[in-house]
């Protein structure tokens, strides 16, 4: 790979131009501002690194769990993927948007192998106002003891919307720990029917302007009954409530999301793309 000015790690004197560059694409930089306004940018408890080429509100990558490109130009799109690579792969997927995620993919691609799957195009939306649809009023925040049955139902999803099992690695202590976390933090919702979850979503990023909702399911028997709809409504409604804007993104070919989240009241405000890695 053809080298050029190269990337480097950005640290704690660079925060005040971080964070400026993440204000200015709040809704798509979420997952990231979330980290850097909680931990700031010590990789120790930020998990993960950002990097620049320049200045961060010109050119701006995180690298972590996964590969998020936030801004730049074609050579610094170069830079990040050379950096990159240098080491070991870390990451699970590479996600952002797709006018930066699928170049840098293109770069990464003869060096990791084929994916294992392209979802070039994701719409990311946002509401700024209270649904537009009634909320279900049984979707609540999800109690710590209740961790078994909301897992069970998490576990499905992730296994549904991914493809792969999240307990398969280590017996499922890393992810139940994440949904217990989640949990604690008043930020997994659910609606449960005889003890069962039939509706579920959490808020899985939250930064100080913007919610990002993730993990939305409805129970297979109980689909088409308008649950999905009405209970991203009411964690929407949640979102808002606490003066974010509300966030997510949604494959462009799952047709009955797209139409439960235009009910709602969501709108595209750009487009993601995910690699998700072997």
């Amino acid at each position: 790979m053809l080298k050029l000015l190269g990337a480097r790690q950005l640290g704690s004197r660079d925060v005040p131009d971080v964070l400026r560059a993440l204000s200015a694409d709040p809704v798509a930089s979420c997952m990231v501002a979330a980290r850097v306004e909680e931990f700031g940018v010590d990789p120790r408890a930020f998990q993960g690194e950002l990097w620049s080429r320049g200045r961060p509100t010109s050119s701006l990558c995180f690298s972590g769990a996964n590969l998020v490109p936030l801004c730049g130009g074609h050579d610094d799109i170069r830079a990040f993927a050379e950096r990159v690579s240098r080491a070991p792969r870390m990451c699970s997927s590479v996600v952002g948007r797709s006018e930066l995620t699928l170049p840098l993919w293109d770069l990464l691609e003869p060096e990791w192998g084929p994916a294992r799957e392209v979802r070039p195009n994701q719409p990311l939306l946002a509401t700024s106002c209270a649904s537009a649809i009634p909320p279900d009023p049984h979707v609540r925040p999800v109690r710590p003891d209740e961790l078994e049955p909301y897992l069970i139902a998490a576990v499905a999803m992730f296994i549904e919307e991914v493809g792969v099992d999240p307990c398969a690695n280590d017996g499922g202590r890393g992810y139940r720990r994440r949904v217990s976390n989640l949990i604690a933090a008043g930020r997994a919702w659910a609606r449960f029917e005889d003890g069962d979850v039939v509706f579920k979503a959490e808020v899985g990023s939250m930064s100080r302007t913007v919610g990002q909702i993730q993990g939305v399911w409805v129970h297979p028997d109980r689909r088409g009954a308008g649950l999905g709809a009405a209970g991203t409504a009411a964690v929407t409604d949640a979102v808002v409530a606490s003066g974010r804007t509300a966030s997510l993104y949604v494959n462009s070919f799952n047709t009955p999301a797209r139409r439960a989240y235009e009910r709602v009241g969501f709108e595209q405000v750009a487009t993601f793309a995910t690699v998700l890695l072997h």
